[in-house]
């Protein structure tokens, strides 16, 4: 009888276990089901060369930017620039691009549901709506002229990302035959704007600038004088010029290292970590199921001439372009930003369509008031040093940055802000990498995509 009772006992464990299997099994189907269809050994979704033969692609006003000719061929947009400006959001038929829609986004371009699987009678896969305006990935493509970078801008009330932009960027329509070899297309697999970390130089001293607002009382009240260069620790931080006596309004705009070098060491590595974490500098954001790299600042354990050069966003500092553009719509949206995506919706064959995910706000990246100061100062950056009339019809806040990266190469030049007001609540990142002088290079970029996005040209 005990023997029964045992086997019994065994039996029902056994049915126990096979029905929480059933169960996990029933809930990863229904959560992942869509991605294991949209495997790439699924022939009834890929042709013979492995391309992806179901789905259009579109930008968020309709401009089909890839589709399946009636060979079954996944095929591009007419103009080549454009191919190449959407080549990271869009993807290549090879599906060397991590990021393009037509390997991130294949289990929504496929048609999927829980019913028919990927078959549908009506019709071969779904139309997927980029957040992407095509418009402005040209012009930011065009506008970085061959360099090397990256160019973002999202709204950061709503997160969606209007224009993403990595070079270098080859066609996809007819791909380079040594584009492996090739020094030009060095890299050009990776999306710098998500996938990349670079020396900031400059635009780090943003969080510098948010820390010494909250934890050094009477900074408003201080002045420095900079005779170009400036005794930190055990060595000299030195100034492209001697800016003369400056307060902390004139040291952000005339970009001083010898202040943001002593107010780094005067806050400390700790602290100094704490407020670069918080800023969001360190993590990872996952846009529409993307992450994004996640930068590094190793600011505690170096000597104080090492931090005070961290502090101005060199040593072993590594930004992610698209953190920072974040961090950039939290100050104007006053401490917390959408975070971005790039699917605005998808349509089946029958016309019905499925909206993006829900807006998600970031966890607050900086003080309301911290944030409005900030905002101020930065704004003051644009009156005294990068010129109003380059950005007309606009209440913008921004920061350059040229970062050194040695080897004889020319710095990277950097350029990050956002525009103020109701009708305008865009946030930018524009990178050129070895571009030289960040307002200048950089920030002739950001002119020309924030002028289209304002001002219509």
């Amino acid at each position: 009888m005990k023997k029964i009772e045992r086997r019994a006992l065994f039996c029902l464990l056994l049915a126990g276990v096979l029905a929480a299997g059933l169960v996990l099994f029933c809930i990863r189907w229904a959560l992942y089901g869509g991605r294991w269809a949209s495997f790439a050994a699924n022939r009834h979704l890929y042709n013979g060369n492995g391309e992806l033969s179901v789905g259009r692609v579109l930008d968020r006003d309709g401009d089909v930017l890839s589709w399946v000719d009636q060979g079954g061929q996944r095929t591009y947009y007419a103009n080549a620039t454009v191919r190449k400006a959407t080549l990271h959001a869009v993807g290549d038929a090879r599906g060397s691009i991590g990021t393009g829609a037509l390997v991130a986004f294949a289990h929504k371009l496929s048609g999927y549901n829980l019913l028919t699987g990927a078959y549908s009678p009506l019709g071969q896969g779904n139309d997927l709506y980029l957040t992407l305006d095509a418009r402005y990935n040209y012009l930011a493509y065009e506008a970085l002229n061959g360099r090397k970078g990256a160019v973002g801008v999202y709204n950061y009330k709503t997160g969606e990302v209007l224009c993403m932009v990595s070079a270098p960027a080859f066609d996809p329509l007819n791909p380079p035959d040594n584009l492996e070899e090739d020094p030009q297309y060095e890299g050009a697999y990776i999306n710098r704007f998500l996938s990349g970390t670079f020396p900031p130089g400059s635009v780090y001293k943003t969080v510098v600038l948010q820390a010494a607002l909250e934890r050094l009382p009477g900074l408003s009240q201080r002045t420095w004088t900079c005779t170009g260069s400036t005794t930190v620790g055990d060595g000299a931080v030195t100034c492209p010029r001697a800016h003369g006596e400056q307060d902390i309004a004139a040291a952000l705009a005339n970009s001083c290292n010898g202040v943001f070098a002593l107010l780094a060491n005067e806050l400390g590595g700790a602290v100094l970590t704490s407020y670069t974490e918080q800023a969001g500098l360190t993590g990872r954001y996952s846009v529409s199921g993307l992450n994004t790299a996640a930068g590094s600042f190793p600011l505690t354990g170096i000597t104080d001439n090492e931090l005070g050069w961290a502090g101005i966003g060199q040593h072993n500092d590594l930004i992610n372009p698209c953190a920072l553009m974040v961090y950039m719509g939290a100050i104007g949206n006053g401490g917390k930003a959408a975070v971005p995506k790039l699917v605005l919706k998808t349509e089946n064959a029958l016309g019905l369509s499925a909206g993006s995910a829900r807006t998600v706000d970031t966890p607050r990246l900086i003080d309301p008031a911290t944030a409005e100061t900030l905002a101020a100062l930065l704004a003051n950056n644009v009156t005294q040093s990068y010129g109003e009339g380059r950005f007309p019809n606009m209440d913008l806040c921004a920061k350059s940055g040229t970062a050194e990266v040695g080897g004889g190469q020319a710095p990277h030049a950097w350029f990050a802000g956002f525009l103020r007001g109701e009708d305008t609540p865009y946030a930018f990142v524009v990178l050129v990498e070895n571009g030289g002088g960040g307002a200048d290079v950089a920030g002739t970029v950001a002119s020309r995509v924030l002028d289209a996005l304002v001002n219509g040209y």
